[in-house]
């Protein structure tokens, strides 16, 4: 969106900002302020409730609610004059959202965007809720407003107590006990998830359906382990069901952020990249697993996307893309028989068998979501004609729709850039490259790496949270610092650059010394040099991004191993003792806790490469599914402590090692793979 105000017949605190989302917000008649002391400082000055209003850019009900009531010139005119109304991004500031999504939480039982949080001039909570229709709207301003004048002793009361109630929730306890992680914890785990599956739709048993691919890169773990045949089947289907589902983009690549229903068609059609950076790491492991084309094109498709249009000039990566297009949502990815038929002839006919067009594809107004049911080969049965030839045919169908989408008014791009999911897509990169070899996306994610480490890092040692226009902004949290270590991580594992691994350690030292809280063995969601919000909040639960204490606990425990740092590794194991308890109520919340309980479990490996064919040797390795496994080497003498005294001049050695037990070293990976399944 412009910054310029000409033309419009009203502007407010927000157009200095950067944020789309805020920005979009900048012509509202409300007069917004951006968070800040100046609204909370005007709020105590003028002794009015606070209107804390959350929300992020491709979010289609925060569109509706602001054409509904933000536009709208006599509810903004009351909001202006009883309230100090204050917008905020939830991608930019989390933090932020944390607290007032916590406070909706108790009051109401629910949350989501928008979240309209009202507040006493100290920040402190006294209502709230998420989409308000106009008229409900009105009410509840007009009747917090009565309340405020009348009875402030009712709001102060409610304040403290909501407040204590904020502190109180979600606090993590030091558990003192010396625990021991077994392969029977994580079935014990499994086998309560069990009963959660949709084993007909795939992915979890309620609607809306997200992906949610940690989970799944967590059971791909777990089926290494145990051969489970049921948990393999489950993941099949369930990254079968997404890749020939609406919710994936049959054109255009990339996933949508969940589906409304159980059949993974109608999306909620906004596409986040932290979604995608994810499931680009997920498809990629579940090809080495499976070797299933379906997955390498799903991979190649969602990168294919990501470069054509969330890639900035500079390497990093946009953030999102609207729901909207014109106003309507899904408009921007749906069809008609009609559109097809002009535009395929001849070809339409077996595009539309491809797609189920006007079959199950079908949605509102004869309008269709492209979708799949079966396979290339069954159809190509069908047709009388190879594989090969249906699949050339459906790729130039699919090139004519995508260059006419391109004609159509695109959705709102998101062009911020946050440092924590730049961080998941350098790791969904670096994966891709490490399952296909492809060196062009290597190559995106060290790019993008370089970008960060140039103009996002800080001479302190500590990172920004948010990119644009050259321009890094706002402390960053403990999720910026852990998705990026562990992208680091990833990033050393398929170059063998020890620099990865030393900037990964610099940053976990620099968390240790601002995020750690000793009393607990957990890690603030903030730092200690933040501005403090009325609660410090922890965050230990994973939902569509892995929690940032579990991302953290699992790249400290690797970099612990690395550089033979027991204090990292002690950290980390306490963190899991703290949650471990709590895992079997609530497996789908814990799956990167998970993780870091196989990397606990033993066998796990630790295979050093070194010689003049470490890079070749590596690659061919990293063709074999071994999820337990860190990967340490190089060409060339280091003096990493996982490789002293292991360089050889006259050959390549690989050296399989548990728990710094070595066996002797081997030559080829073929001998490697029989140490590691003995």
């Amino acid at each position: 969106m412009d910054n310029e105000s000409t033309d419009q017949p009203f502007t407010n605190q927000l157009i200095g900002e950067s944020s789309p989302y805020l920005l979009q917000h900048a012509h509202n008649p409300v007069d917004w302020y951006p968070w800040g002391d100046a609204a909370f400082e005007k709020a105590v000055k003028e002794n009015k409730l606070v209107l804390i209003s959350i929300g992020y850019s491709a979010c289609h009900w925060c569109h509706v609610m602001e054409h509904e009531s933000f536009e709208d010139v006599a509810t903004a005119k009351f909001m202006n004059e009883h309230f100090i109304c204050i917008k905020v991004d939830r991608e930019e500031r989390p933090d932020i959202d944390q607290v007032y999504m916590n406070a909706v939480q108790l009051m109401s039982g629910q949350g989501g965007w928008p979240l309209n949080c009202f507040t006493l001039p100290d920040g402190r909570p006294v209502y709230g809720g998420t989409y308000f229709p106009n008229e409900r709207w009105n009410n509840v301003l007009y009747q917090l407003n009565d309340i405020y004048q009348k009875e402030p002793q009712q709001f102060l009361e409610y304040a403290s107590r909501l407040t204590e109630g904020i502190n109180q929730s979600e606090l993590v306890k030091m558990n003192p006990e010396v625990q021991v992680f077994s392969l029977d914890d994580l079935k014990e785990i499994v086998t309560t998830w069990k009963t959660t599956f949709d084993t007909v739709e795939g992915g979890p048993g309620r609607v809306p359906k997200f992906p949610l691919p940690n989970n799944w890169e967590f059971l791909l773990s777990y089926y290494h382990l145990t051969k489970d045949e049921t948990i393999l089947t489950q993941i099949i289907l369930t990254l079968n069901k997404m890749a020939y589902g609406g919710i994936y983009d049959q054109l255009g690549g990339g996933f949508a952020r969940y589906s409304t229903d159980g059949e993974w068609k109608v999306p909620h059609f906004e596409k986040m990249l932290y979604d995608n950076a994810q499931l680009v790491t997920l498809y990629s492991e579940a090809y080495t697993l499976t070797k299933d084309p379906l997955y390498k094109q799903v991979v190649e498709d969602t990168l294919a996307w990501i470069k054509r249009d969330m890639t900035s000039n500079e390497g990093t990566f946009f953030s999102a893309l609207d729901a909207d297009s014109e106003g309507v949502e899904g408009k921007y990815y749906i069809w008609t028989k009609k559109e097809i038929d002009e535009l395929l002839n001849d070809k339409s006919s077996l595009f539309c068998e491809y797609f189920r067009i006007d079959k199950e594809a079908l949605w509102e107004e004869d309008c269709n979501i492209l979708l799949r049911k079966e396979s290339d080969e069954i159809i190509a049965k069908r047709y009388h004609i190879t594989v090969e030839e249906l699949q050339n045919t459906i790729a130039s169908c699919k090139e004519i729709l995508l260059n006419e989408r391109g004609k159509r008014i695109a959705p709102g791009l998101d062009d911020k850039q946050l440092t924590s999911w730049n961080a998941l897509m350098i790791k969904g990169y670096t994966d891709a490259y490490k399952v296909f070899g492809d060196k062009e996306y290597l190559d995106a994610a060290i790019k993008c790496a370089d970008c960060i480490s140039h103009n996002i890092l800080k001479k302190d040692g500590s990172l920004n949270r948010n990119y644009k226009n050259g321009k890094a902004t706002i402390n960053g949290y403990l999720e910026d610092y852990s998705f990026m270590i562990e992208a680091l991580i990833a990033l050393y594992q398929n170059t063998f650059d020890d620099q990865y691994l030393m900037n990964a350690k610099a940053l976990a030292d620099y968390v240790i010394l601002h995020f750690y809280d000793a009393k607990s063995g957990m890690f603030f969601f903030t730092s200690d040099l933040d501005k403090p919000l009325i609660a410090r909040k922890m965050e230990v639960h994973d939902n569509v991004i892995p929690a940032s204490n579990s991302s953290l606990a699992k790249g400290i425990y690797l970099l612990g191993i690395y550089f033979d740092i027991q204090e990292f590794k002690t950290i980390a194991k306490q963190q899991l003792t703290n949650i471990k308890k709590g895992m079997k109520s609530y497996p789908s919340g814990h799956s990167n806790w998970a993780i870091l309980m196989t990397y606990l479990i033993e066998p796990f490996h630790e295979i050093v490469i070194t010689g003049k064919n470490a890079d070749a040797i590596r690659q061919e390795l990293n063709t074999y599914f071994i999820p337990n496994k860190i990967v340490a080497g190089g060409v060339r003498k280091s003096d990493m402590p996982m490789l002293v005294g292991r360089h050889s001049e006259e050959e390549t050695q690989i050296f399989v090692c548990v728990n710094n037990a070595c066996q002797l070293p081997v030559k080829t990976v073929a001998e490697a793979l029989n140490l590691i399944k003995q």
